[in-house]
C-alpha cells in the first residue's frame, strides 16, 4: 500500500474537523490520520512496517509489495498462481544494501514483481534455518558457497527453479540482470515442460550419509593433512579469499596440539591468530574483529562486525595466551571484550552486528588519510622521523592501501614505536567524530550465549570478567526464557515471539556449562540438563536432527564455516552432560548420530572441525575432577593449566580430589598438584 506525501497544514485542518465528531468516530479518524501523517514522508509503505526485524524495516518503504515469510504469503502465491521471489539478507549486509538501492527502490522493478510475483523478505538472522535450506540449494546447484543477499525464485508450490546471490538491475557482471530475469521467468512459467525441467535441476534429497567404517585416532593425521593443504603458509588462514577466521578449525588445531604435541597443528593455529591480530581484519584502533577480509593477507576487511565472530575468537586468544604467555593475545582479548561492551551492548544485553558503511561510505568510520594525520602530528610537535615511523607501523601510507589515498590500519613491524599510544588515541578521537555504523539491535539468544561463554573463558585470565558474565547470563535468561519457553531473538521493549531454534539451545547450554565450570553453582548445571531434555524431542526425531521445530523441516549439518555448527555444539554438550551427570544415554545418542550421519568424518573431516573435536572428546573420554566446592574453587588456577583439553570438574562432597572417567575413578589425592601429576601420566 502506498501513501502520498502530506503537509502539516492539512493535518491540523483535519484535526479541527475531528474535534466536532462523536468520540468513537473521533478516535478512529484520528488514528487513521496519525498513521498517514507519520508515513507522509514516504511515497510507499508495505506490510513490513509491522515487523520487528530491523532488516525487514529497512525495506518497509520500498515500492515492492513485500511480505514477511509466513502462510499468508505462501497461500497468496498458491491462490493467485504466482511465482515467488524470496530475498534473504540481513540488516548489516553491504551487498543487500546495494541491491536495494539499485533494484528494490526502482518503480519499474516493483511493477514487474507486484504484477507477476509474490515477493517475500527474510531476515537470515531471524530464520537461519530457512537461510540454511536455500544456501544448501545454492551449493548443490553451483558447487560453491552462496552468500547474501540470496535471491531465490520459486513456483507457487514453493519449488526452486532459479537461485542466485546479488543480481544487478541490468545486464552486467556476468549476470543477465534482474529486469531481464523477471521477464524471462514469467515466460518460462508458461512453458510447462521447460518450467518443470528448471525445477528438476534444483531438486535436492536429504541423505543420511552414515559411517562406513570404524573411526580411530588416525582421524587426527587425516584432518591435519587436509587442513595443511588449505593452509596459507605466508599469511595464515585456510583459503585464498575471501578469508574468514574459521574459529572452530583453529580451536581443533590447538586441542590437537595439547593432545599430541603436534607442532604443525600449533604452527597453523598460532600463525593464523597472530596474522589476524596484526592484520586489518582486527580493528587496531577500536578493538574487535571484522567479519572477513577480501584479500590474502588479512589486510582489507569487509567492515561489518558480527557478535558471533568476536565471541568465538575470544576463547582462542585466551587459549593461545595460556600456551605462549605472549601479551599480544591478552591485549586482543581485553580490547575485543571492551569493543563489544562499548558498541554492542544496551542495557546489559548484547546486540547482533554493525554495518560496514558509515554515512554511505564502506569502512568510512575506520579509514584515515595520510596527509591529514601527518599535518596534525606536525602541529602537535612530532618530528618527521617519529611521524613516519609511527604511521608506517600502522600501515597508514602516503598512497593509501584501500580506497584512493585512504588507509586502513594494520601492524607492519614487530618494533613498537615510542609514540604509538598517542597516535592511536588521536585516530580514535577522529573516528569518534564520525557516525558509527548502523548497529542491528536484535538480541539473539545463540549469539549472546556465545559472547557470554567467551566472558567465562576470559575470566581464566582476569577475574573481573566473571561477574560480568554472570550478570549478562542472568539478564539473557530473564529476557529470553519465559514460563519455561526459550525464545530465539527479540528487540528491547518488544515481547519475544519466535521460539528457540537448535542453535539457541546448543549455545545457551554451552554457556551454562562454562558458567558451572567457573562457579560450581549447581543452578547452571541443572538448567543445562533441563534445556537438553527440552531440546531432544524438539529437534531429534528418527535419528535426524533438525534446526527448528516450527514446521520448516531443515536437517542440521556439521558446517562450521561462519560459526560453529549448532548440531556439533549440541553433540558436545551431550557428551559433557553425560560426564557431569553420569547419564550414559547422552553419549549413546551422540554415538548414534555419528554412526548415522558421520560420513564427513571419513571423507572430509576438515570441513567439520567441531564434529572432529566432539568425536575426539567421545573417543578419548572426559576426565572429571570431583571434590567439594571450596576445594574445586581453590584448585581452579591449577586445573586451568592442565594440558588435556577434555577436563571437567564437578562438585561432590569429598575431602579429597578424585579423578574419574564416566565409568570409574582412577586416582585420588588430598593434594591437587599430586593428583594433576597422576592425570598427566594417565593421559600420556
Amino acid at each position: 500500500m502506498g501513501f502520498s506525501t502530506s503537509h502539516n497544514s492539512y493535518f491540523y485542518a483535519i484535526v479541527k474537523i475531528i474535534i466536532h465528531k462523536e468520540e468513537p468516530m473521533k478516535q478512529f479518524i484520528l488514528s487513521l490520520v496519525l498513521f498517514v501523517f507519520v508515513y507522509a514522508e514516504y511515497n510507499y509503505t508495505n506490510v513490513l512496517i509491522e515487523e520487528d526485524s530491523p532488516y525487514l524495516q529497512q525495506h518497509a518503504h520500498n515500492p515492492i509489495d513485500w511480505y514477511p515469510w509466513g502462510e499468508e504469503a505462501l497461500q497468496k502465491a498458491k491462490q493467485e498462481n504466482k511465482l515467488i521471489f524470496l530475498s534473504i539478507g540481513y540488516s548489516t549486509c553491504h551487498w543487500c544494501h546495494v541491491m536495494e538501492e539499485e533494484s528494490f527502490t526502482d518503480t519499474y522493478i516493483a511493477e514487474l514483481l507486484n504484477r507477476d510475483f509474490i515477493s517475500i523478505k527474510v531476515d537470515r538472522e531471524e530464520y537461519p534455518q530457512l537461510d540454511k535450506k536455500y544456501q544448501e540449494h545454492y551449493m548443490a546447484r553451483y558447487n560453491k558457497r552462496g552468500g547474501w543477499p540470496l535471491s531465490v525464485f520459486l513456483s507457487s508450490d514453493v519449488e526452486v527453479f532459479h537461485i542466485g546471490r546479488y543480481i544487478p538491475r541490468d545486464e552486467g557482471y556476468g549476470s543477465k540482470g534482474l529486469v531481464n530475469l523477471l521477464h524471462s521467468f514469467v515466460k518460462l512459467k508458461k512453458d510447462e515442460n521447460a518450467f518443470q525441467k528448471a525445477i528438476n535441476k534444483h531438486t535436492m534429497e536429504t541423505k543420511k550419509e552414515p559411517l562406513k567404517s570404524q573411526l580411530n585416532m588416525q582421524i587426527i593425521d587425516k584432518v591435519i593433512f587436509q587442513i595443511e593443504k588449505q593452509f596459507d603458509a605466508t599469511n595464515g588462514g585456510f583459503a585464498s579469499r575471501p578469508k574468514f577466521p574459521e574459529a572452530s578449525k583453529i580451536n581443533l588445531l590447538l586441542d590437537i596440539y595439547k593432545l599430541t604435541n603436534n607442532k604443525k597443528a600449533f604452527h597453523m593455529a598460532e600463525k593464523t591468530l597472530r596474522e589476524m591480530a596484526e592484520g586489518g581484519i582486527y580493528d587496531q584502533i577500536g578493538g574487535g574483529f571484522f567479519r572477513y577480509t577480501t584479500d590474502y593477507a588479512w589486510q582489507i576487511p569487509h567492515f561489518e562486525k558480527m557478535l558471533y565472530t568476536n565471541a568465538q575468537l575470544i576463547p582462542l586468544y585466551v587459549k593461545l595466551y595460556e600456551i605462549t604467555q605472549d601479551t599480544l593475545y591478552k591485549k586482543v582479548v581485553d580490547e575485543t571484550i571492551a569493543q563489544m561492551h562499548t558498541n554492542f551492548t544496551e542495557k546489559g544485553f548484547y546486540l547482533s552486528a554493525s554495518d560496514a558503511d558509515s554515512d554511505g561510505e564502506e569502512g568510512g568510520y575506520f579509514i584515515y588519510a595520510y596527509e591529514e594525520v601527518k599535518e596534525v602530528l606536525k602541529d602537535r610537535g612530532w618530528n618527521l622521523e617519529e611521524i613516519e615511523e609511527t604511521l608506517s607501523y600502522l600501515g597508514i601510507e602516503e598512497d593509501g592501501n584501500i580506497d584512493g589515498e585512504l588507509s586502513h590500519t594494520h601492524i607492519t613491524s614487530q618494533k613498537i614505536p615510542r609514540r604509538l599510544a598517542e597516535l592511536k588515541a588521536y585516530l580514535k578521537s577522529e573516528s569518534d567524530k564520525r557516525t558509527f555504523p548502523f548497529v542491528d539491535k536484535k538480541i539473539n539468544t545463540a549469539w549472546s550465549s556465545m559472547m557470554i561463554k567467551a566472558l567465562f573463558e576470559a575470566s581464566r585470565l582476569d577475574e573481573r570478567y566473571l561477574e560480568v558474565a554472570k550478570k549478562r547470563l542472568d539478564a539473557l535468561l530473564s529476557l529470553m526464557r519465559k514460563k519455561d519457553v526459550l525464545y530465539h531473538q527479540t528487540l528491547l521493549g518488544k515481547v519475544p515471539k519466535q521460539e528457540g531454534l537448535l542453535e539457541d539451545y546448543a549455545f545457551l547450554i554451552d554457556a551454562l556449562l562454562s558458567a558451572y565450570d567457573r562457579t560450581y553453582d549447581k543452578k547452571y548445571l541443572q538448567l543445562s540438563e533441563v534445556l537438553a531434555q527440552e531440546a531432544l524431542p524438539k529437534f531429534y526425531r528418527n535419528k535426524l536432527w533438525y534446526l527448528s521445530n516450527d514446521g520448516i523441516k531443515i536437517v542440521a549439518d556439521f558446517d562450521d564455516r561462519y560459526y560453529t555448527s549448532p548440531l556439533s555444539q549440541m553433540l558436545e554438550n551431550l557428551v559433557k552432560l553425560g560426564s557431569l551427570t553420569l547419564n550414559t544415554s547422552y553419549s549413546t545418542m551422540v554415538q548414534d548420530t555419528i554412526k548415522s550421519r558421520g560420513a564427513i568424518l571419513e571423507n572430509n573431516p576438515e570441513a567439520s572441525p567441531h564434529l572432529v573435536h566432539t568425536f575426539l572428546r567421545l573417543k578419548l573420554g572426559d576426565i572429571i575432577i570431583h571434590a567439594n566446592k571450596e576445594k574445586l574453587l581453590f584448585a581452579k588456577p591449577l586445573l586451568d593449566k592442565v594440558a588435556y583439553p577434555f577436563l571437567l570438574s564437578a562438585v561432590q562432597e569429598s575431602d579429597e580430589y578424585l579423578a574419574c572417567s564416566i565409568s570409574r575413578c582412577f586416582a585420588y589425592d588430598k593434594n591437587i598438584t599430586k593428583l594433576i601429576e597422576k592425570i598427566d601420566k594417565a593421559v600420556k
